[in-house]
């Protein structure tokens, strides 16, 4: 068994692991990259227009033979993670005749970003694999381990073939609200790992443990219990773990929890898969609010229906700007037109609950300085999507491989500082035999 590491020994983001035996070859994640090779945020939209030949000639993709449409499919198969981006982002470039093996809830959430936002990638040659259940892709058997991640539905994955095996840890963490998924994780791990790609994007970073969600949702609800001040919480929407800490603290509190139509309906479609709150008459304190823009859009498109699907958990910015000291809402920058007109919620606290790097964004800055121009105090509680140098040292402890292979992260030569196991530092597109 051989792999190779298409993206992600030096960086973080454009995660690209091709594997193979002689008879069988598989791809785990193929990420959209998160930086240009200058250091700046990668934008697609530059290359856009360009050939499948000068994109991968400039490095943008993966140089895998028999993955694209310009070639016979040679590739038995992409195992996808989790629903970020950098994971699966460049899918729209695989051989439609590939077939896809990820969570349902991550074919899911692509779909809805399809629907939502600008992206248009589109999986539909698909298996959906379940947690600790084991399956084949030609020589290949791939176990995959439920993960405790700020992405809904993330998987780590054990690939075995020719009596050799290799652990890819995908994302991951031990303080979110699955937790427990990492605990059982060290109990049953595999054994007899040769390698394990290990994800760093923490280290080099504070190696102080990390805040849990159950602190997060602490510290929440002791700002909502500040009196007459509207709570603007500024989140992904897709970090579910985030929207029910934020729930709880408004349960705690006896606030109303507003989300617009986008989170509810990724609430929706999600609570099929996990006891999660979402606009029902089982959650009467959550309410729906319906953004201009984004409301446009959908109509616009013929796609009215998911308008109407909550229509009777309907707040309105008359009713928010009546009783703002109640509210908590979720907000971004595209909701700035709505909050315009919103009366009464000067002066109220706006939650920044994301990657600091993100304030850097020109949208995001121009957003939060609106809000300090209508007297908002902006405050900061977050905690990361991603493991914490104690959490990567059980991970080690547990799995015992022979050796581990840095990925996912800025900080490659800092490994063997933190672990004891041989550190085996690869270069993008180097070959490593098993």
């Amino acid at each position: 068994m051989k792999f190779k590491i298409h993206r992600g020994t030096k960086e973080i983001g454009g995660s690209c692991v091709e594997v193979w035996t002689e008879n069988s070859r598989i791809v785990l994640d193929f990420g959209m990259p998160l930086i240009d090779r200058d250091g700046k945020d990668f934008d697609f939209g530059t290359y856009k227009n360009l050939d499948i030949r000068k994109l991968v000639e400039l490095g943008i993709l993966p140089d895998i033979k028999g993955l694209n449409d310009q070639s016979d499919p040679l590739v038995n198969g992409v195992v996808i993670s989790h629903p970020h981006q950098d994971h699966y982002g460049l899918s729209n470039f695989i051989h439609k005749g590939i077939k896809h093996y990820l969570g349902e809830a991550t074919h899911k959430i692509i779909e809805l970003n399809n629907l939502f936002t600008q992206q248009e990638i589109n999986i539909e040659n698909v298996t959906y694999f379940e947690k600790a259940k084991p399956f084949r892709i030609g020589d290949f058997t791939i176990t995959p381990y439920w993960a405790d991640h700020s992405a809904f539905d993330a998987y780590s994955f054990w690939v075995e073939a020719e009596g050799k095996s290799l652990f890819y840890s995908g994302d991951f963490r031990s303080h979110g609200r699955k937790s427990k998924a990492f605990k059982w994780f060290t109990h049953h791990a595999p054994q007899n790992v040769d390698y394990l790609l290990l994800e760093g994007t923490t280290i080099g970073r504070d190696t102080s443990p990390f805040k849990t969600e159950m602190e997060i949702e602490n510290e929440l609800a002791e700002l909502f219990q500040q009196q007459g001040k509207i709570n603007l919480m500024y989140a992904s929407g897709q970090n579910i773990d985030r929207i029910v800490s934020v729930y709880r603290a408004c349960i705690r509190t006896t606030k109303i929890l507003v989300v617009d139509v986008y989170v509810a309906t990724i609430l929706k479609v999600l609570s099929k898969f996990a006891g999660i709150p979402y606009p029902s008459n089982d959650f009467q304190n959550l309410k729906v609010m319906f953004p201009y823009f984004l409301s446009r859009r959908l109509k616009s498109e013929g796609n009215e229906k998911i308008l109407y699907q909550f229509k009777n958990h309907k707040i309105t910015k008359e009713e928010i700007s009546n009783q703002s000291d109640k509210i908590v809402m979720m907000v971004r920058p595209t909701m700035q037109k709505d909050l315009e007109h919103i009366q009464g919620i000067d002066g109220g606290n706006l939650i920044y609950s994301m990657w600091e790097g993100y304030l850097q964004k020109p949208d995001t800055g121009k957003f939060i300085d609106y809000l300090k121009g209508r007297n908002f105090t902006t405050h900061k509680i977050h905690t990361s999507g991603h493991a914490d140098t104690r959490t990567l040292k059980q991970m080690v402890e547990a799995i015992k491989p022979k050796y581990i292979v840095p990925i996912h992260t800025f900080s490659r030569s800092k490994y063997r500082n933190t672990f004891q196991t041989p550190i085996i530092e690869l270069d993008d597109g180097e070959i490593k035999e098993i």
